[in-house]
């Protein structure tokens, strides 16, 4: 078994599916509400998910939240995409890299997260940020760290369900045949397709805040149901009044199948 096996199995521990918490919205947005001092943000986080997505710089601020037995693994976002900026209405779609694999292990990151981002409409944009992902994985291949690829398409808020399901299942299976390890991408109308053309595991986001938490939970459980191996929650699962309950109810749809309504009610989640 590979240094690579082993970290990816402690992440799907005893082959369930995952929970990951995502609070690397500040590399693009800067502090946003429930994520303005991180250091106070992770512990809202509950130990119960298998892993905390975050950038590098927080990542050395927040380690109290990964340095005891059982705790979630620290998963780094290594590349910056313009595609995030949506406050700036970016829309080019222009990726750099922002830490090395190397320097993202020696601060503690047990998985990394490189985002791809194709079919801008610029065949040069687009060969581009293949070979920032390229050259990120191959860093992480020969260190042995897994990664986790994100697909995410330019100008999503203009896209139609067609086109979204469109460039997900297209961007997704390119991920796989560049070598990625797992996926993180949006939830389409018809995500089972996009599920069986991967051979690896993928991740639904959560994406917009929902309207409620059932509704946040009704989406992870579509997911998981449309053959996702775990989900990625960031504002759903912070920007609630009471974030460990709900992790708790995440948890329990994702890894034990258990109804939306039930564990709402189980939470007493509004």
């Amino acid at each position: 078994m590979t240094g690579k096996e082993i970290r990816i199995n402690k992440l799907f521990s005893n082959d369930a599916n995952a929970v990951i918490i995502a609070i690397d919205h500040g590399m693009f947005d800067g502090p946003i509400p429930g994520m303005t001092d991180l250091t106070e943000t992770v512990k809202k986080i509950n130990p119960v998910v298998d892993g905390i997505l975050l950038s590098p710089g927080m990542l050395k601020a927040c380690k109290e939240a990964f340095s005891y037995k059982g705790a979630p693994i620290p998963i780094v976002r290594i590349n910056w995409g313009s595609v995030y900026c949506f406050h700036w209405e970016y829309n080019r779609a222009a990726t750099v890299v922002a830490a090395e694999v190397k320097d993202a292990v020696a601060l503690g990151a047990e998985i990394v997260l490189i985002s791809l981002t194709i079919g801008t409409g610029d065949e040069e944009r687009d060969a581009k940020n293949v070979e920032v992902y390229c050259q990120l994985k191959n860093q992480a291949e020969g260190l042995g760290i897994p990664v986790l690829g994100e697909y995410f398409p330019a100008s999503t808020g203009t896209l139609s369900p067609e086109k979204l399901h469109e460039l997900v299942l297209s961007g997704s299976r390119i991920l796989s045949e560049l070598g990625t390890d797992m996926i993180k991408t949006f939830y389409t109308w018809d995500f089972k397709q996009v599920t069986g053309a991967c051979p690896v595991p993928v991740f639904g986001l959560g994406a917009e805040k929902t309207p409620t938490q059932l509704d946040a939970l009704k989406l992870a459980s579509d997911e998981i149901s449309d053959g996702a191996r775990g989900v990625v929650f960031g504002r759903n699962a912070i920007q609630v009044p009471d974030p460990f309950a709900f992790q708790a109810a995440l948890c329990r749809v994702v890894k034990e199948g258990t109804g939306p309504e039930e564990v709402v009610r189980e939470f007493n989640l509004e």
